[in-house]
């Protein structure tokens, strides 16, 4: 559990004083690029932070789950649990041989995971009939730096090859 001085010790390093806007970006590429050209020129840039905001979340689905690819997910994530478990057993067994402690966990493992995996999707009663992957991702990146170095940070800017006067505020 962290401690409230390693709490503080986190947010100070993630703050800034008086921090001021050096530019917004549409995408975290062009935002990692100013820092990048800012590093390059020499520019103290321990004291920048790129801000992500207007936060979204994006679901790709990636395909139907039908009882079967439940099970053979579940088959598949319990042989590779029961092999991780058998080979901790092995190395520590006694008068057994290895084989037959990987292969007993094996199929334990096996079994427990198609089981479990039939059973979590019972349980959701067909309101989730589909696997997906999901990101939080931000829409707008802006580069922010301490009130002392925003003017150089600024000047420096105005030489960066394509930077533009919108993405900049003032």
């Amino acid at each position: 559990m962290s401690s409230p001085q390693n709490l503080r010790n986190l947010r100070s390093g993630l703050t800034l004083e008086y921090p001021q806007s050096l530019g917004v970006y549409d995408k975290y590429e062009d935002a990692q690029k100013t820092v990048d050209f800012l590093s390059d020129h020499e520019f103290p840039v321990e004291n920048c932070m790129i801000v992500g905001t207007d936060l979204k979340q994006l679901e790709r689905v990636t395909g139907r789950l039908t009882t079967g690819r439940v099970a053979v997910g579940g088959l598949l994530s319990g042989i590779w649990m029961g092999l991780f478990i058998g080979l901790i057993f092995s190395l520590f067994g006694g008068s057994k041989s290895a084989i037959a402690i990987i292969v007993s966990t094996v199929l334990v493992g096996a079994l427990f995971g198609v089981i479990w995996a039939l059973v979590g999707y019972a349980a959701t009663r067909g309101q989730r009939d589909f696997s997906s992957v999901s990101r939080i991702v931000a829409t707008r990146y802006e580069v922010l730096v301490e009130h002392k170095h925003a003017a150089r940070g600024r000047e420096l800017l105005t030489q960066l090859p394509g930077h533009t006067a919108s993405q900049q505020t003032f």
